[in-house]
């Protein structure tokens, strides 16, 4: 049975910031190992080496000209804000000062 080495599971759990006992790193050390197995297959499927493609379909990103079209007025662009202020939208303070 193939498994990877206590200190390749330490890392990666580091890695990860997770703390693992010693049963899960017990179990890791195999499941982790058979999942870069399966992973390692991918290098096996031919035509893996040529060319991505990223879509079936060519010229999928046609541009369209760029025209001014109609504004919304204030209050029809806040008309479904869930809070605001005058003509600004309020949300929620994300950092400490």
């Amino acid at each position: 049975m193939e498994k990877l080495t206590k200190e390749e599971v330490l890392h990666v759990a580091h890695l990860a910031r997770i703390q693992l006992t010693e049963e899960e790193i017990e179990k890791f050390q195999v499941q982790l190992k058979t999942l870069l197995n399966e992973v390692e297959k991918i290098n096996e499927v031919k035509g893996y080496d040529d060319e991505m493609m990223f879509t079936p379909a060519k010229d999928i990103f046609t541009m369209r000209k760029d025209e001014v079209g109609e504004m919304l007025s204030a209050t029809e662009a806040l008309k479904n804000a869930p809070k605001r202020n005058g003509n600004f939208v309020e949300v929620p303070v994300m950092i400490d000062e």
